[in-house]
């Protein structure tokens, strides 16, 4: 229940960062799918890919006291991007890498604002 929960969670966030950024973009007539995929597609590369861009960037976080965190989300978000389009064909596409770290930077906040009210001793497994 937890997993569905963050997942919706995720895809409303990608759905307001879509709607406020103009260089995000998602085609084809269903876009509630396109958010859906996008939203798995994400958790993927934020639990599989984001660790390892981690530890290879960790002088720069550490230099730059945690900023360029910001950086590594906004390259993850892309390469989400990128692998929904290129390999799965779904219609969200990120312009630039502007685009990217202003997107990132609304899917967290949402996110973090969402999983706030929805403490998890509240969700039932």
């Amino acid at each position: 229940m937890k997993l569905i929960i963050r997942w919706l969670f995720t895809s409303l966030a990608l759905f307001l960062a879509a709607y406020l950024v103009p260089g995000i973009t998602v085609d084809g007539t269903e876009a509630w799918k396109v958010y859906a995929v996008m939203a798995i597609i994400l958790g993927l590369v934020n639990a599989v890919i984001r660790p390892i861009l981690k530890v290879l960037s960790c002088p720069l976080i550490v230099l730059t006291l945690g900023l360029f965190t910001i950086i590594v989300n906004a390259a993850s978000f892309m390469l989400a991007s990128n692998i929904a389009e290129s390999w799965f064909h779904v219609g969200f596409h990120v312009e630039n890498f502007w685009d990217a770290l202003l997107g990132s930077l609304i899917v967290s906040a949402v996110s973090i604002v969402l999983n706030t009210f929805v403490s998890d001793d509240k969700i039932k497994a």
